[in-house]
């Protein structure tokens, strides 16, 4: 979903002494591949890589708009060049800020040389490391219950970087609530597509929260323009972020949510987590097995009323139908 791919090429020194304009190169995002010329800006684009040569030296910067920290994997295919890091290369680089990443430079400067390089980025950090000790709400309003339709390792999706992830059957529009709480890092809810195609992978609406221990937690399928936070808000488990839909890769409303880290600028690893409900503390979900989340602590205002439980008699895989 977060996955970034751009090819981007420069041909920088054909053997002459000659100094060249300041290059910057914009990753733009999107899912297709662009070639990028000199002196492109980046308008609203939240990642960007910008080269800076200096004499026979380019720098490589990158210039992360999100309001978390990304990861981002290069591949570079050169000739006549070395560089300050082997490749791939893969690093994490903090919000907001310019990071240098690598630079490159001639191996024998008296002969002609060039670079091609692709770069890979996607949300999050490869140093997170997940708090297993904490014990998750289930995230929808308290006193409501839903079904799994697609647990840990479910056969019809969960697998690859979706291994470990939780698919609730629940009508459009429902109320999603955290199931911990976080820094949200990234949404998504200006989509109206979805179906039981691949085609539609890219077309979901979602909420992405930064735990404190650096991992992710991933709320999708959400309904168009139905997300209730701001990226940078401060939110706590249990609190309304979103409505439940029917977008991206999916044949019947759900919700979908997974506990993730990233494990390089092309991918994730999701992780396995425990949930409290109504009647047990630190349990591991069954997929068939309806759920009904825990009351919260006296005193606390409901924003939502209970959905009740779904109906046995439908027959949902993780939103695409069996």
């Amino acid at each position: 979903m977060l996955k970034i791919q751009k090819k981007l090429f420069a041909i920088l020194n054909l053997g002459s002494r000659r100094r060249f304009p300041t290059l910057s190169v914009l990753l733009a995002c999107c899912a297709f591949s662009v070639a990028v010329v000199a002196g492109e800006k980046a308008g609203g684009k939240t990642f960007q890589v910008i080269t800076n040569r200096e004499g026979d030296v380019t720098r490589f910067f990158v210039e992360n708009r999100e309001a978390n920290e990304v990861t981002a994997t290069f591949e570079i295919k050169s000739t006549n060049l070395k560089a300050t890091t082997n490749f791939p290369f893969t690093a994490t680089y903090p919000a907001n800020k310019v990071t240098e990443a690598f630079s490159v430079f001639p191996d024998d400067p008296s002969k002609p040389w060039n670079y091609s390089y692709t770069s890979h980025y996607t949300v999050g950090s490869t140093l997170a490391k997940h708090d297993d000790s904490y014990i998750y709400r289930l995230p929808f309003a308290p006193g409501a219950s839903f079904k799994v339709t697609q647990a840990y390792n479910g056969k019809y999706s969960h697998h690859g970087s979706d291994q470990y992830a939780i698919d609730f059957k629940m009508p459009n529009e429902t109320p999603v609530h955290a199931a911990r709480g976080g820094i949200v890092a990234k949404i998504k809810q200006d989509s109206s597509k979805g179906g039981p195609d691949r085609k539609h992978e890219n077309h979901a609406n979602y909420v992405l929260i930064r735990h404190d221990d650096g991992t992710l937690g991933n709320y999708a399928h959400l309904a168009k323009n139905g997300v209730k936070v701001a990226v940078g808000q401060r939110i706590e488990a249990g609190d309304l972020i979103a409505l439940s839909g029917n977008t991206g890769f999916s044949s019947g409303a759900h919700l979908h949510f997974s506990v993730f880290k990233t494990r390089d600028g092309k991918g994730r690893v999701s992780i396995p987590v425990k949930f409290e409900t109504a009647n047990e503390t630190a349990i591991t979900l069954v997929e068939g097995t309806s759920y009904r989340s825990s009351a919260v602590k006296p005193g606390t205002i409901l924003a939502v009323k209970g959905e009740p439980a779904p109906g046995a008699s439908d027959k949902f895989q993780g939103g695409q139908k069996k």
